[in-house]
């Protein structure tokens, strides 16, 4: 029998340094995509030890990119975020183009095209769908007007980043990277629109975005109707196992639909597929019933973004990592409190939702991936990025922990200042206790007097 077993090898590895470094992060309260990265740097081709299969992690990381975004298309909620749309969209666009032309304008200082250094800034911009949920749950958040506002803002900078997914592959060549090859239906797009100053690049973008367009249109009219009829029909077979089953299959068939027949990315496809499914009366136990599956593997996926990171770039550029960090946790955070003060909203929402962005996650890994794949970045970057990442991650609980003591000591102050005057009260009710049991029957003799006079001392 072979022993020779690289995918179970590498799973075994995955998952179970991922337990004991995320164990860790638990014991220490902090966040575990803390641990699972630090476990993929451990088993990546940087430290000393076994190294992981490459390969094969790509690949499981690309199931992981499929079920997150599948998980983000289920919590997204166009109520939910026209409720907010007033705050959420100018918030998100402002805070990302500031973020954005900071990256840009390091990038730029570090000697990188002015592609680079804009991919750079777009994956500095987008904060962690995971991170920033778990820290309003554990604080009950989730449900407040300062909670919806933040998970709002996320899904506007998640669909941001969904059309720079979809865009960036055919600018590859613009933005300085390897140019993706013209499609025969791009060139002939080309040749007829030649006279109106429409080239081959434009023409691979109009097609791209006709291909998106056709396939959100495709999702929305029909998708719409027939993924929450496929769900009720399996539901009444009362199979938790088919349930399930079906629930998987619809993500991952979307998902290879959409880059096989429409030339999009996995992640667009998950995305919607998990979006049309979310209008569904079943939704929530799909959600139930897929999320070990989608956590697993989005374990694997952070994993296998560890195994990236180079620690190396701590030493041979630090003042880079320096910039990139400021950035994260303190250029997106101020241009979020002052975006939210100047639309009139109250001090301590600006407060939360800095706090909620100051870190970055999973769409900046798959942006930062893409485009060292395309050749637009240097692999410095994804450096960067990820040691951004879990700089700011492990930072994220802190800013909160500040901003719990603020609270609490606001609470106190309240309670100091209210404090007195129940003393006094309560003084002043022994004091007539005291008076009465002298006097005979006082209480009596001021129920007796006309209600604009004092009772007798």
């Amino acid at each position: 029998m072979p022993h020779e077993t690289p995918l179970i090898t590498t799973l075994v590895a995955g998952f179970g340094l991922a337990f004991l470094f995320g164990l860790l992060a638990q014991r220490l309260k902090l966040p575990l995509i803390a641990g699972y990265l630090l476990a993929g740097v451990v088993i990546g081709p940087f430290t000393p030890g076994y190294v992981a299969d490459m390969k094969l992690a790509t690949e499981l990381a690309e199931l992981g990119v499929i079920l997150l975004m599948f998980g983000v298309g289920l919590h997204f909620s166009p109520r939910d975020l026209m409720a907010v749309r007033a705050i959420a969209v100018p918030g998100a666009l402002g805070q990302i183009a500031v973020a954005t032309a900071f990256g840009t304008a390091m990038g730029w200082a570090m000697g990188w095209s002015l592609g680079a250094g804009l991919i750079f800034g777009l994956a500095l911009s987008v904060a962690s769908t995971v991170v920033l949920l778990r820290a309003l749950q554990d604080r009950d958040l989730v449900t407040t007007d300062k909670g919806r506002v933040a998970v709002g803002w996320l899904i506007v900078e998640d669909l941001v980043m969904v059309i720079s997914l979809v865009l960036i592959p055919p600018l590859a060549g613009l933005l300085g990277g390897t140019a993706v090859p013209v499609a025969e239906e791009a060139e002939a797009v080309a040749e007829v629109t030649s006279n109106i100053g429409i080239g081959p690049i434009a023409a691979t973008v109009m097609i791209t975005l006709a291909k998106a367009a056709a396939f959100v249109a495709l999702m929305l009219i029909v998708g719409q109707r027939v993924v929450p009829w496929v769900l009720h029909f399996v539901s009444q077979t009362r199979s938790r196992e088919l349930f399930r089953l079906s629930v998987l299959a619809i993500a991952l068939g979307v998902a290879y639909g959409a880059t096989h027949f429409f030339g999009v990315s996995f992640a667009l496809g998950a995305f919607f597929a998990g979006m049309v499914m979310s209008s569904s009366t079943l939704s929530q136990q799909a959600m139930r019933e897929t999320l070990p599956l989608r956590d697993a593997f989005a374990v694997l996926f952070f994993v296998s973004v560890g195994m990236l990171f180079n620690p190396a770039i701590i030493l041979e550029a630090p003042l880079a990592l320096v910039g990139t960090v400021l950035i994260i946790i303190f250029v997106k955070s101020l241009a979020a409190y002052y975006i939210v003060r100047a639309f009139g909203h109250e001090h301590d929402k600006g407060l939360t939702i800095a706090a909620s962005l100051a870190q970055i996650g999973e769409f900046s890994f798959i942006l930062i991936t893409m485009a060292v794949t395309l050749d637009i970045v240097r692999p410095e970057a994804r450096d960067l990025v990820v040691a951004g990442a879990m700089i700011s991650i492990l930072a994220n609980p802190l800013l909160f922990h500040i901003l719990d003591r603020r609270e609490a000591r606001k609470a106190e102050a309240l309670r100091s200042t209210s404090s007195p005057h129940r003393e006094d009260g309560a003084s002043g009710e022994a004091v007539s206790d005291e008076q009465s049991a002298r006097s005979g029957a006082p209480s009596e003799a001021s129920a007796a007097l006309p209600s604009g006079l004092p009772p007798a001392a």
